[in-house]
């Protein structure tokens, strides 16, 4: 037997009073939230809900997230989270595809929720999660509150074994639409307990920045289920906003910081960030996209902070690599593979590559997906011979150190020469006005593709189109020159603060 929820009950009886959560002013127990679980788990069983069937959360990073998605699991059945700014079409595709029997939704996002319910062809259960104080009616479904409140307080965990599908996660459908990715309950727990032992190291008590949203993987397997598994404390933000982060930090006396690099780039650039202490930080990581060199540099010269940089995807639970402490810092890499998992690069042909030659990155180990859900095909096509197939490329340095040089798709071929959009935002990370960058190809009747650069400038700072062509030119070959340039106020991001290649290709 193997339940991912079993862990909270067990930090529970371990470390009942300390912190679990908070929001705010407003602090939840271990305890307590092991409470609410189970009471969440009895008002799904006396629905019928059980080992099998699919359960869809859309919730922001508030205690309800928590409480629901262990609930869910204790039943033994499968958590299907859904990103809550999502509109009725992408929230309608998550539960017709998963197969969703119940659907928790956010109050604040019950406009295109309920649409999406009322559309969908096999959830029958809509639960209108707000405020603890808030016990009205709402216009569709149940109250969340009266739910729970009428909930047996004591529920016997659904055995589930290693293999059982505990969460679907979808993935961003860059390519079509999305596809879930099933992830097991060994699947999570070791990610998350391999996080918790080797990389951000959580003492029971300790408090974690909890902005990344949870219904992504990296924030629901590296500050979520470790907190958990560690018994330490999650302070939450629903909504990255860069001086309610360093309040919060100085506030909290937090102690882990997991964040995109986007974010790094607003504290940054923060004007007040010289009066907040975050002295209290010891671990920062990084995920979700590549920290660009500068901002690792910076971010040390200005906080004394060393940002360790990992990586992994959504199939892989999420970490698939790490770079610790303990190794060797290199910056611009992403580590080592961590333990049970390993990592090689394939070129096209098929073979593998040799040290620093450029290819696919692929991945096989406890951390893989059990497979695309319903989509046979697909899973075939991505994991081929026990290796998952990333879509992105990379390179490995002798030492074993690996790299990221682009994702696979957004490989630019400009009359025949392979252009890695990286490459060029790195250079572009180094100009003193620019805030952010992204890089994307566009059609060209006579070489295919061609390069064109976005940038958003520093608050207030003027960028112009010539400097940034001058500036590239003096650094880069000419092939590699963009042929078009466009400044905007700020780019676009997805909710971990991703920058939007796909938004910008279309702009």
């Amino acid at each position: 037997m193997l339940n991912l929820a079993h862990f909270l009950d067990v930090t529970a009886e371990k470390h009942p009073d300390v912190t679990a959560v908070i929001l705010d002013e407003h602090r939840m127990s271990y305890a307590e939230m092991a409470s609410a679980a189970k009471r969440v788990a009895s008002a799904l069983a006396a629905k019928g809900i059980g080992k099998g069937d699919k359960v869809a959360l859309m919730i922001p990073n508030t205690p309800h997230f928590p409480i629901i998605y262990y609930g869910i699991l204790h039943t033994g059945a499968t958590v299907v989270p859904v990103n809550v700014l999502y509109t009725q079409h992408e929230i309608e595709h998550y539960l017709n595809d998963s197969e969703a029997v119940v659907f928790f939704a956010y109050k604040m996002f019950e406009e295109e929720a309920v649409k999406a319910f009322h559309a969908a062809e096999t959830c029958h259960h809509y639960i209108s999660v707000s405020a603890p104080t808030d016990m009205e009616a709402p216009p569709v479904g149940e109250n969340f509150m009266h739910l729970v409140m009428a909930a047996e307080p004591e529920f016997d965990t659904v055995q589930t074994m290693p293999d059982d599908t505990a969460v679907i996660l979808y993935t961003s459908g860059t390519t079509g639409a999305p596809k879930g990715a099933e992830l097991t309950h060994f699947n999570l727990f070791f990610n998350a307990f391999y996080s918790t032992r080797e990389i951000t190291k959580p003492q029971v008590g300790d408090v974690c920045l909890v902005t990344l949203p949870l219904f992504h993987s990296f924030g629901q397997t590296c500050l979520m289920n470790s907190s958990v598994l560690a018994g330490s404390t999650m302070s939450l933000l629903p909504r990255f906003e860069t001086e309610k982060a360093m309040e919060i930090i100085q506030r909290d006396k937090v102690k882990l910081i997991a964040l995109v690099p986007t974010m790094y780039f607003f504290m940054l650039n923060e004007a007040d960030s010289a009066d907040y202490d975050l002295s209290s930080i010891t671990h920062a990581v990084s995920g979700g996209a590549a920290l660009p060199e500068e901002v690792h540099r910076r971010f040390q010269e200005r906080f004394g902070i060393t940002i360790l940089e990992g990586y992994g995807l959504s199939e892989t639970s999420p970490i698939a690599t790490f770079s610790t402490a303990e190794d060797e810092l290199r910056v611009g890499s992403i580590g080592k593979p961590i333990w049970g998992v390993d990592l090689a690069i394939k070129k096209e042909d098929g073979s593998f590559a040799e040290v620093d030659e450029v290819g696919e990155i692929v991945i096989r180990g406890h951390n893989v997906m059990k497979g695309y859900y319903n989509r046979p095909e697909a899973t075939r096509e991505a994991i081929v011979d026990g290796w998952f197939y990333s879509g992105d490329m990379g390179r490995k340095d002798a030492d074993g150190f690996f790299y990221i040089v682009d994702r696979k798709k957004d490989l630019i071929i400009r009359g025949g020469m392979n252009i890695y959009p990286r490459e060029i935002e790195e250079v572009l990370y180094g100009h003193p006005k620019v805030l952010e960058a992204a890089v994307v190809g566009i059609p060209d009747e006579s070489r295919g593709e061609e390069v064109k650069v976005f940038i958003s400038p520093r608050d207030g700072q003027k960028i112009s189109v010539e400097e940034i062509h001058t500036y590239m030119q003096e650094r880069m070959a000419k092939y590699k020159w963009p042929k078009e340039v466009e400044v905007l106020a700020e780019l676009p991001k997805g909710p971990t603060g991703k920058i939007l290649k796909r938004e910008l290709r279309t702009a």
